[in-house]
């Protein structure tokens, strides 16, 4: 089995694009973020004027300057997608590092990669000699993750990245460690396979049973993690064990006393997520095998590593 290799060498912040106000009914002395609310000085004197618990019931957050989001995008066969999902990923404007690892396509997905790597220089972008699974992949891409905040993101289009800002907040805000999104908590859906849901429910009941957490959606894409802890996480699932195995280690995971202030447990927070799910004629990868591997390794992570 081949090593990954990661090019280019070096993380890259991508500070993100926001679209400015613009237009004959624009007035200069109305700030940019009541015509676009994309607008950084729109977005600050917002924040200022409504204050930060009113910005946040209409979809407004408060992001730190010096935040540097990691997105790690596990790619395998998603040439048809993955261009349109890095597009909305870069316009998210929040400064972030995007780091896609190439599990060895077959479609396509690698030719265009390799393109990327003389033409987008914003992108961190590493392969697999071999196919190993969506594990492995980001287990490549925490590796060099630089960011305060780490997220996955599929490359497919099932999630959105305009929910970002608002999944950060519980970090941002001192209060979680780690993030879920949630796809059955509150948010908006397409309506597909029922016995997919379920088989959903019942490992994420089965999964805290043994972790003793109350989560409502463990295989959820979207979790989000302090740089250091998820690097502080040895994981050993390369398919898709990942969700189980991390979210057992998670659980688990003490974070070490800093700054004079003693250690804990991993605080944990759940939040709602919009979902725009595949059928499996449209894409869609994890089956029925999936499903007993992860019962395998609820279990098998339930005890230790």
């Amino acid at each position: 089995m081949g090593n990954p290799t990661l090019q280019p060498p070096h993380a890259r912040v991508h500070p993100g694009h926001a679209p400015s106000a613009t237009g004959p009914d624009h007035d200069p002395e109305i700030p940019p973020l009541a015509i676009e609310f994309g607008d950084e000085g729109g977005k600050e004197w917002l924040l200022r004027t409504l204050g930060t618990p009113v910005c946040r019931q209409i979809g407004i957050y408060p992001i730190p300057e010096d935040l540097v989001l990691s997105v790690v995008i596990p790619v395998y066969n998603e040439v048809h997608t993955l261009k349109t999902l890095v597009d909305k990923v870069r316009s998210v404007p929040i400064r972030k590092q995007i780091i896609l690892v190439d599990d060895c396509s077959q479609d396509g997905t690698t030719d265009l990669l390799r393109e990327w790597v003389r033409t987008e220089p914003d992108l961190t972008i590493g392969f697999h000699e071999v196919n190993q699974g969506k594990g492995a992949a980001l287990r490549t891409g925490f590796r060099h993750a630089t960011g305060q905040i780490v997220i996955v993101q599929d490359a497919d289009l099932e999630y959105d990245p305009n929910e970002y800002p608002r999944l950060l907040q519980p970090i941002i805000d001192g209060k979680a460690d780690v993030v879920y999104g949630s796809r059955f908590i509150g948010e908006s859906h397409r309506v597909l396979h029922f016995w997919h849901s379920m088989g959903n429910r019942f490992l994420t009941i089965l999964s805290n049973m043994f972790t003793n957490l109350n989560l409502t959606d463990m295989e959820v894409c979207y979790k989000v993690f302090r740089r250091e802890v998820i690097q502080n996480i040895p994981l050993k699932s390369n398919r898709f064990g990942f969700e189980p195995e991390v979210t057992a280690k998670v659980a688990r995971f003490h974070v070490p006393a800093t700054d004079g202030r003693p250690g804990r447990k991993c605080r944990i927070f759940e939040m709602p997520v919009s979902y725009n799910g595949r059928d499996y004629n449209e894409g869609k990868k994890i089956g029925w095998k999936d499903g007993f591997q992860a019962l395998y390794c609820i279990v098998r992570y339930a005890f230790g590593d």
